[in-house]
């Protein structure tokens, strides 16, 4: 299968999204008053359940798993084809079988892989939130990404529980429905095995119990808290203390402010098993890097970086030397996708431009063109004493990913639902703009939410359309909240097609000259020896021998992934190769 982008005769998601925004905002201003009436009763539909904040949420979570599963028919579950994905994967299948890790292969050379640690065992190189949930659904529910779309669905019902304490109850479900509009029905968060509900869950809970906490101090908000700080460390760490650095200082202005806290006695009491719970995951996690990473101080990520990584990740780190790579691939993708990037944010003449290219990245992932507009209310936001706490939380974000190398939008994602009561609070005040004495304001959010709505439904029918999407690989998709396209059928359909054959296959990869290294075929199961295919890498004659002679009882083919189509063939071996087979 060959995704391409005919942008030569297609109009692209962005353009079409562009264009009903502009038509929106003109109509806004034209006929303010144009069906009014309609709006108005299909918002008074909504303000009942609005007001029974409970069912609300609930509705929020439904709505987000009942309707990713009912448009399966137009854009079915995912494919693997990020290295993240498989990285992920790995994880999950490791935690499915009941281990933390897996020795390290003896041909380990041969499976070296992107953003896979090897030694001192073979594992994912990322935190493990996102491989427990994986994990989570494939044991229980018979498939891990369906993990992936039970945390998205509980994400958009936390950000409507989070948006209830910080804003009215209507806009709250509003926020919440277009989470699901937006991150849970088309967004790369569900449709790959890495997005970033599950730190955006953790936020969620995290912003959602300050207010409630401040108020009354209830147990539950205590523990839904320390359940959000668990999710955020082992997920987005970095993001995650961010968001926790001002929630702790306004909890420790609260417990000295005298009147209006409970009896440090109640408030000890109400937090122990909260409190408790925090450091039993801390040393979990201990423990876990302990067993996957050699030592409980080595933290995932450390180990590959150390081991593959030139590029550093903050802007004031100096370059590593370059590690002695084994495979030219692994080399292409360490500088091509990563130290050019260093490179230039480094330079005097890079860094704003880069800079800018992050935050336009962010931006357009969580608001997209159609919700742009709001911008001009972002004064008044920033004068708005409501949420005067989130502004101040997303201004320690900026100066914290200011001095990132790298950005992609779920590395934000404990800031999802201050993202979302930020932009809700700006749309309350253009709803109440009247220029001229017009419901110009009112108009315009009013159809800049229906353009969202009819931009789901082109979206649901972009390829019967035939209207173009990114091509693969390619960063596009992560900035556009529509997502990706399906991409990762063709090694999938080699994988399917080696699983029917009888007996263990043995896949070894030889990739072209020009090969893009993040396309990257060479991933295994837990425990490649026992497994029915095997992906390798072809290296030298004398390697490729071991290799071959270690792998004698498997039926060996060559897998050359950058031809068109791809091409699998048995593979040619030599004398001395034959000779060791058995």
């Amino acid at each position: 299968m060959r995704i391409t982008s005919n942008t030569g005769h297609a109009a692209s998601l962005m353009v079409i999204e562009g264009g009903l925004t502009l038509i929106a905002i003109a109509a806004a201003f034209c006929l303010p008053r144009a069906g009014s009436g309609f709006f108005h009763r299909i918002e008074g539909l909504f303000r009942g359940l609005a007001r029974r904040k409970r069912m609300a949420v609930a509705a929020v979570g439904l709505a987000a798993f009942f309707g990713r599963l009912a448009i399966l028919p137009w854009i079915p579950s995912p494919r693997p084809f990020v290295p993240d994905d498989f990285s992920y994967l790995l994880a999950a299948n490791t935690f499915a079988a009941g281990r933390l890790t897996n020795p390290t292969p003896v041909m380990w050379t041969h499976l070296e892989s992107l953003h896979i640690d090897m030694k001192p065992t073979y594992m994912s190189m990322y935190f493990p939130a996102q491989g427990l949930a994986l994990a989570a659904g494939k044991v229980v529910l018979g498939n891990p990404w369906l993990g992936v779309l039970c945390t998205t669905s509980l994400m958009c019902a936390g950000i409507c529980w989070m948006l209830q304490v910080w804003l009215p109850p209507g806009w709250a479900l509003l926020g919440g429905l277009l989470a699901v509009l937006r991150i849970g029905l088309f967004s790369y968060w569900i449709n790959t095995y890495s997005g970033g509900s599950i730190a955006a869950l953790g936020g969620a809970l995290v912003l959602g119990a300050l207010p409630r906490l401040t108020k009354g101090a209830r147990f539950f908000d205590g523990l839904l808290m320390s359940a959000g700080v668990i999710l955020l460390a082992n997920s987005r760490p970095y993001e995650g203390l961010l968001l926790c650095v001002p929630v702790a200082a306004m909890l420790g202005r609260w417990i000295l402010s005298g009147s209006r806290r409970p009896m440090l006695a109640l408030l000890a009491r109400r937090a122990a098993i909260p409190v408790a719970l925090m450091l039993a995951a801390g040393v979990s996690m201990g423990y876990y890097n302990h067993r996957a990473f050699g030592s409980w101080r080595t933290e995932p990520y450390q180990v590959n970086r150390e081991t593959y990584a030139m590029a550093p990740y903050f802007v004031w780190q100096s370059k590593r030397p370059e590690p002695a790579y084994r495979h030219k691939e692994m080399r292409a993708f360490y500088h091509r996708n990563e130290l050019d990037d260093f490179n230039k944010v480094h330079s005097i003449s890079g860094f704003i431009p880069q800079t800018f290219l992050k935050f336009s990245r962010g931006l357009l992932f969580f608001s997209g063109v159609v919700f742009l507009p709001l911008l001009f209310m972002l004064h008044r936001v920033i004068l708005d004493r409501r949420i005067r706490f989130l502004l101040i939380g997303v201004g320690i974000l900026i100066a914290g990913i200011s001095i990132e190398i790298f950005l992609i939008p779920h590395y934000l994602a404990p800031f999802t639902s201050a993202f979302y009561a930020i932009g809700l609070q700006a749309m309350r005040h253009l709803r109440v703009w009247r220029p001229a004495g017009q419901p110009v304001g009112l108009a315009m959010v009013r159809l800049l939410v229906a353009v969202c709505l009819l931009l789901g439904v082109v979206r649901l029918y972009a390829l019967p359309l035939r209207i173009a999407q990114n091509k693969w690989p390619a960063s596009e998709w992560t900035s556009e909240w529509y997502g990706p396209g399906p991409f990762g059928a063709r090694r999938a359909n080699i994988e399917a097609a080696l699983d029917r054959l009888p007996g263990k296959q043995l896949a070894i990869v030889r990739y072209s000259a020009g090969h893009t290294p993040i396309e990257e075929w060479v991933y295994n199961a837990p425990d490649p020896d026992t497994a029915k295919i095997v992906w390798a890498r072809q290296m030298s004659p004398a390697d490729d021998a071991e290799l071959l002679r270690y792998y004698r009882d498997r039926t060996v083919w060559l897998v050359q992934p950058d031809s068109r189509p791809v091409t699998v063939t048995p593979f040619p071996m030599r004398a001395e190769e034959a000779d060791a087979r058995p």
